[in-house]
């Protein structure tokens, strides 16, 4: 059984993957690391591979991340990240975190609550944020605001994708007891445009992830690395920009995206943000 390239590559993200703000001499091991875990995220989301398949590949990229196994076409990319981790000397453990996050999308598709959710994203979102962290040579202490900010921008994409992951691979992120809350169930998904009732909980999904992003606006301070840091204030100002076009803008009728000039603005407004932070 083979696999193919990555269905996305950095240039297709919502959010910088390794932009120039990371000095030139990390950003090929950024990319690596993108690719590894990006192609295991393809597995645990194709729509033409069994869930036995799906364990079986996510399970040899596994033992590839811990130097075992036959190198080939489906484990490369995770060889790829264990010869830069050696190179860098930051942990693998990052890389199997996310690995472990996949694994539950092959056999889990609902979350019945906020705290389920967000275990999910602590697995599944702030280990690249750990990583980058790592990998810039910088102490602990901002990961507790990094991590914040990985599970927004994830909760912000599962918002983008939520009639997709429904309807493609029935997958839906959002809470079932909010759903309840509002007496509806995954099935108003399944629509031309949010209903009403919909749209309240989509609201309710933003308050949260809104508290996600103010504690993330503490994380540039603490963040030791220029470049990190400013990275890491742009993002947050994408992620700002996006929580609110989100509330205006129904992503049930259609996906909801920044242009390019929102996200010019944003990468300005960040920059200035980091370096009056600095």
């Amino acid at each position: 059984m083979s696999l193919e390239a990555p269905t996305k590559t950095k240039n297709d993200e919502n959010f910088p993957v390794a932009s120039w703000l990371i000095p030139a001499a990390l950003r090929e091991h950024v990319h690596i690391f993108y690719l590894c875990v990006r192609a295991a995220d393809d597995v645990a989301d194709s729509p033409d591979l069994s869930e036995e398949e799906k364990s079986t590949l996510l399970n040899r990229m596994d033992a590839a991340l811990q130097g075992n196994g036959p190198i080939d076409d489906i484990t490369q990319h995770a060889a790829n990240h264990v010869h830069s981790a050696q190179q860098t000397g930051v942990s693998v453990e990052h890389a199997r975190d996310l690995l472990q996050a996949f694994k539950m999308d092959v056999t889990k598709s609902r979350y019945r609550n906020w705290s389920a959710l967000i275990n999910y994203c602590l697995y599944s979102a702030a280990p690249v944020g750990r990583y980058l962290v790592d990998l810039h040579g910088c102490d602990d202490s901002p990961k507790k605001a990094t991590d914040a900010l990985c599970i927004a921008l994830q909760i912000l994409n599962h918002l983008q994708d939520c009639k997709d992951d429904y309807l493609e691979i029935d997958r839906v992120y959002i809470p079932e007891d909010m759903l309840r809350a509002e007496n509806i169930d995954v099935t108003a998904l399944n629509a031309d445009r949010a209903s009403p009732e919909l749209r309240a909980v989509l609201d309710a999904v933003l308050d949260r992830t809104d508290e996600l992003l103010h504690l993330a606006r503490t994380g540039p301070r603490q963040i030791s690395h220029r470049g990190l840091r400013l990275e890491t204030a742009v993002i947050i100002a994408i992620a700002e920009k996006l929580s609110k076009k989100l509330r205006h803008t129904d992503p049930i009728a259609g996906r909801v995206e920044l242009s390019k000039i929102q996200k010019a603005a944003c990468a300005l407004k960040g920059i200035l943000r980091g370096v009056v932070t600095g």
